[in-house]
């Protein structure tokens, strides 16, 4: 299989990642006899300083050519001072609006090797974790029109308009309820259609959609008490789709609650290739060029790129299961150290990750 992958390594700690998680694939290339081709481009705050825009035109026509696009990391305090159409997230919203990247899936799961990282009681935790988070990603407040800050009566007023189409609602539904018929086909929609007519809407299309998945249990809950359900019994859960803004709340809160962000991958699909795969964890200037960063969320998240993007499953498999091997021998990096493990840097992790493979 000939693969062409778009690599963003961005700023921080995201060209350490994006290193080995390009190592990993290597290693899946080796041992299933596939070719991945890779094409670097610039994104983020690296994109601004070399070209003065954080998503220049080159880097949108060569993730245009790829098959599946590898994203690190984008932002750092070096450029919290430019305006939000200018700063390294625009970059990311970028290119997401550009490949009409409407879907983003993220799975929270607590890894049984990693249990005593996690922030819930014992007795939750034992109880399970493994949820999949899917955020409508084009809508809503982020991109809603009219949106600014003006002058009304003598004072300033700050405006973003909360906004779906029918489609829009449909198309993510959608693809959810394919998502839980593939897991234990259970589905909950979060909205808040208590006060807001958007959220009505929401809940009514997406209860048209399930007349066409009557395999799968759907549920509809109150963002609000969605967000304390997570907390209080995620077991309950299997996947949750909501909208853009919620979504951004809920699946942070989700993927926090397993112990570590360095420990969990995220996609950003469309409805056809390429696809944008990506660690949810931020860039990290702290740490960046360290060897301290956890590449096993920038790993998971090529597994995910393997199976979502290209259909392998045992590839996919192939790299989860190492990784799993390399946690239960006892490696740990900073983010996810235990008493009694082997404290290991990126590198090292990577390489441990590799050997397994």
């Amino acid at each position: 299989m000939h693969t062409k992958i778009c690599l963003l390594p961005g700023d921080g700690i995201g060209p350490e990642i994006t290193r080995e998680a390009v190592q990993a694939l290597d290693a899946v290339a080796r041992r299933f006899g596939h070719a991945f081709a890779y094409e670097t481009a610039l994104i983020g705050g690296a994109a601004i300083d070399a070209k003065g825009s954080p998503l220049p035109a080159e880097t949108i026509e060569a993730c245009k050519k790829s098959d599946a696009i590898f994203l690190g990391a984008v932002g750092g305090p070096k450029w919290d001072q430019l305006d939000n159409a200018s700063r390294p997230e625009a970059g990311l919203l970028g290119i997401r609006k550009e490949l009409e990247l409407f879907a983003n899936l993220r799975p929270a799961l607590l890894f049984p090797e990693l249990a005593g990282a996690c922030l819930l009681r014992p007795d939750i935790a034992q109880a399970g974790l493994d949820i999949l988070v899917v955020r409508e990603l084009t809508g809503c407040v982020y991109f809603g029109q009219p949106r600014g800050i003006e002058r009304r009566d003598g004072e300033r007023v700050g405006l973003n308009t909360m906004i779906y189409r029918e489609q829009e609602i449909r198309r993510i539904a959608k693809l959810a309820f394919e998502a839980a018929r593939q897991r234990r086909k259970k589905l909950c929609s979060c909205d808040k259609a208590n006060v807001l007519e958007v959220s009505r809407l929401w809940r009514d299309v997406v209860g048209e959609v399930h007349q066409d998945f009557q395999d799968v249990e759907l549920t509809h809950m109150y963002v609000d008490n969605a967000a304390m359900q997570l907390v209080r019994n995620p077991a309950q859960f299997d996947v949750l789709v909501t909208g853009n803004l919620f979504g951004d709340i809920l699946s942070d809160e989700a993927a926090v609650i397993t112990g570590s962000l360095g420990m969990l991958p995220s996609a950003s699909l469309g409805a056809q290739a390429p696809g944008l795969f990506e660690p949810i964890h931020g860039s990290a200037p702290d740490i960046a060029g360290q060897d301290k960063a956890n590449p096993l969320a920038a790993i998971l998240s090529a597994a995910m790129m393997l199976r979502l993007a290209f259909g392998l499953e045992r590839e996919a498999d192939a790299v989860e299961n190492a990784v799993r091997a390399s946690l239960r021998d006892g490696y740990r990096t900073g983010d996810i150290m235990e008493t009694g493990k082997t404290l290991v840097g990126t590198r090292t992790m990577g390489e441990l990750v590799r050997e397994r493979i």
